[in-house]
């Protein structure tokens, strides 16, 4: 489709590509070829205007020159046409060409990381229409160019370092969910347009009609584990969830629809394969441990931007599962702090920050199942209830 202002520009998407590479992977015989990764969102940026097309105005006779802009540097007219006036021209910032422009940071997902290592991440550079299409959590396959791109010592000299700063230009965006990219072929960014064709839907009516509904989505959680049906049977209203209702438009609050699970009981009684289970059927969502998370790491945390240099907040595992479960085992081994910021997120469903001069309110409508041993690491069976 055209965009206003540019009368023979076409913007392309390509999407699916035959292989799909690793982050780890990518090198040098990879700089501007089309490459296709998969990952998760870890951060997205602001949106910044970056010039497409910038317009000169000579300052002796008026005359206005569009040049384009070739790899991000902006070439000056050396000659009025008219005038023959040398270097007399000067940006007109209001008639030039402005296209937007936003930074992600893509991580590798966790089941490809080879024993031992740390997951690998990569910048990711989007334009026009892609700004703002996916969020922090979100599991994605991007199809992009890599680049590389030199970067000066310092912005007052012309000296490049001889590290070059490699991102991928992307070209589209599309959702994962288990290794199948879930996406409708006609937008490709639109989460909600997941299309199920006419027998599959004939196959869900079916299943919602039958009176052994229950017992069969119950079998069907976590099947390798035997017995245990009431707990199956109460994590799977926590991953249906109740009905949003929202109270009078100007009070601006509303029900808490989810659900919040605390899973109590001795050691081995596959407590820790119930939460697996779970993490892996919700769509979105965050499993960590008590031991090992700290209270800014489920919130958020502030971090600086190594482009702007500027202060930014960075998303915890609550944030990151919203609309979505966030598994916590080992609960009963989290500090008294860590556990208390839980709190505001089960009841008010929000996390409110005020750090370092950023004081917000972030969404975290998420459900929380926990996993913990009782006191002394399992029931003493002498005492009474």
């Amino acid at each position: 489709h055209l965009k206003p202002g540019f009368d023979k520009v076409i913007l392309t998407t390509f999407v699916n590509l035959k292989k799909v590479s690793s982050i780890r992977e990518i090198d040098y015989r990879e700089i501007n070829h089309l490459i296709c990764l998969r990952g998760l969102v870890i951060r997205v940026s602001d949106i910044y205007p970056e010039m497409k097309m910038p317009c000169f105005r000579c300052t002796a006779c008026g005359n206005k020159v569009s040049e384009t802009i070739e790899r991000g540097r902006i070439r000056e007219p050396a000659q009025c046409g008219k005038c023959s006036n040398r270097h007399a021209f000067e940006l007109v910032h209001n008639l030039c060409l402005f296209t937007d422009k936003q930074f992600i940071k893509l991580q590798e997902i966790q089941d490809r990381v080879p024993e031992g290592e740390l997951p690998t991440h990569v910048n990711l550079v989007v334009y026009d229409d892609m700004v703002d299409c996916c969020k922090p959590g979100d599991a994605v396959e991007i199809v992009g160019i890599f680049r590389a791109m030199p970067v000066r010592v310092n912005r007052f000299q012309s000296t490049m370092r001889a590290v070059f700063r490699s991102y991928i230009d992307v070209v589209s965006i599309t959702y994962i969910q288990e290794n199948k990219v879930v996406i409708d072929s006609e937008s490709s960014w639109d989460r909600e347009k997941i299309q199920f064709s006419a027998k599959e839907v004939e196959e869900f009516r079916e299943l919602a009609a039958s009176p052994q509904i229950y017992d069969a989505l119950s079998h069907a959680l976590a099947p390798s584990i035997w017995e245990l049906e009431d707990v199956k049977k109460g994590l799977l209203c926590q991953l249906f969830g109740g009905t949003s209702k929202g109270f009078d438009p100007a009070f601006k609050s509303r029900f808490r629809n989810e659900l919040n699970v605390l899973l109590v009981g001795d050691p081995s009684t596959a407590k820790s394969q119930l939460l697996q289970a779970v993490h892996k059927v919700a769509p979105r969502g965050v499993y960590t441990s008590g031991k090992g998370s700290s209270a800014v790491g489920l919130t958020a945390y502030i971090s600086t931007d190594p482009e702007t240099k500027e202060l930014v907040l960075e998303s915890g595992a609550l944030v990151l599962s919203d609309m979505g479960i966030c598994c916590i085992d080992e609960f009963d081994k989290m500090n008294e702090g860590t556990s208390g910021i839980l709190h505001e997120a089960m009841e008010q469903q929000t996390i409110s920050i005020a750090k370092a001069g950023i004081v917000c309110s972030l969404n975290a409508r998420t459900a929380v199942l926990a996993a913990a041993n009782p006191k002394e690491s399992r029931y003493n069976p002498k005492r009474s209830i």
